[in-house]
């Protein structure tokens, strides 16, 4: 399945940083753990699975200590591998959506865009309990109207800040270099566990920025003690 990622819309957008400093001044790191206001923190995350490679991802990531973002699309993906975002959800990953179909939602009706997001969040639900509060929209395109909606269905937008473009190469060290090459402080990176140069690529990207001496969370974990607020859109 080949999702061509045309690149983040030009939209108004919240950055991690502002997220941290319009909550309560001294608040404290919301969940416990890493305060990403001190430490040098960055936001692994997997588009378009599960799949057939997420097994080994997760094993990559248990044994890596490293919490990720993972957008699940439902047709053909969280339907065919139940018991993978199951896990995802167990092992203190953050499961979020991609929709249902891939639709570019800047290109289909209201009414089609609420089944397109509501249908993969019902189906989390069902298996993991808990309704996500994170979507991220296909080739990042969105709108003000597509935020309305997400406003009114609790969702919040997550672009990202550093791409692979991984659905192009099946080089795994070209993927790693591309990631290197754009990590910053606060940066959400974007990859899809879909393709197989990718998970290949994951142990030495998180080796190589550990030296550099990042943190990795999730991205509710990099926006705290912020929340994502529905409607609105984060990007760093």
């Amino acid at each position: 399945m080949a999702l061509a990622l045309t690149g983040c819309a030009q939209v108004d957008t919240v950055s991690p940083s502002t997220a941290r400093e319009q909550a309560a001044q001294g608040a404290p790191a919301s969940f416990g753990g890493v305060d990403c206001r001190k430490a040098k923190c960055i936001a692994l995350t997997f588009d378009a699975g599960p799949s057939e490679n997420s097994p080994k991802l997760l094993d990559i990531l248990k044994e890596k200590q490293v919490h990720a973002t993972f957008f699940l699309l439902g047709k053909r993906h969280i339907e065919r591998y139940p018991q993978l975002v199951r896990r995802m959800s167990a092992e203190g990953h953050e499961v979020a959506s991609h929709t249902w179909d891939h639709r570019i939602l800047t290109d289909i009706s209201d009414d089609q865009i609420r089944d397109e997001l509501r249908r993969p969040d019902d189906a989390i639900k069902r298996l993991t309990g808990r309704k996500p509060t994170l979507m991220r929209p296909p080739q990042g395109r969105t709108d003000a109207n597509i935020h309305e909606i997400c406003k009114e269905l609790g969702l919040a937008e997550v672009l990202w800040s550093v791409t692979a473009k991984d659905y192009a190469t099946n080089d795994s060290a070209l993927i790693k270099k591309r990631v290197l090459d754009q990590a910053d402080r606060d940066g959400i990176i974007l990859l899809h566990d879909i393709y197989p140069g990718t998970v290949p690529a994951v142990p030495g990207i998180i080796d190589a920025l550990e030296q550099r001496g990042y943190t990795f969370v999730t991205v509710p974990r990099l926006l705290a003690p912020g929340r994502a607020e529905p409607g609105k859109v984060y990007r760093p």
